[in-house]
């Protein structure tokens, strides 16, 4: 269950999920979300993820969608991978 928060946020942010076919709210995962906010949005729209989410659980679900697999590592662009794996080290674990 999506809380409404989260929903509101999506959908304000529909241009960032540009390569899915109609991104609903009910249907981004959370790891799809983090994904692509990191990897497309502004430090505001990062700052306003982790306010929602919480910044433990953002790096939480990043750390549990890059480890799992090199393939997931690759979605995130290297740049980005390399600043939030060191932000998050220092900040949220």
């Amino acid at each position: 269950m999506r809380s409404e928060e989260i929903k509101k946020y999506i959908d304000e942010h529909q241009n960032l999920f540009w390569y899915t076919l109609q991104p609903k709210s009910e249907n981004v995962s959370d790891e799809l979300l983090v994904e692509t906010i990191l990897n497309y949005g502004t430090m505001d729209d990062v700052r306003e993820l982790f306010r929602i989410m919480g910044s433990k659980n953002v790096a939480e679900i990043f750390y549990a969608a890059t480890s799992r697999s090199q393939r997931a590592k690759g979605n995130y662009f290297e740049l980005i991978y390399n600043y939030f794996n060191l932000f998050f080290q220092r900040y949220a674990l």
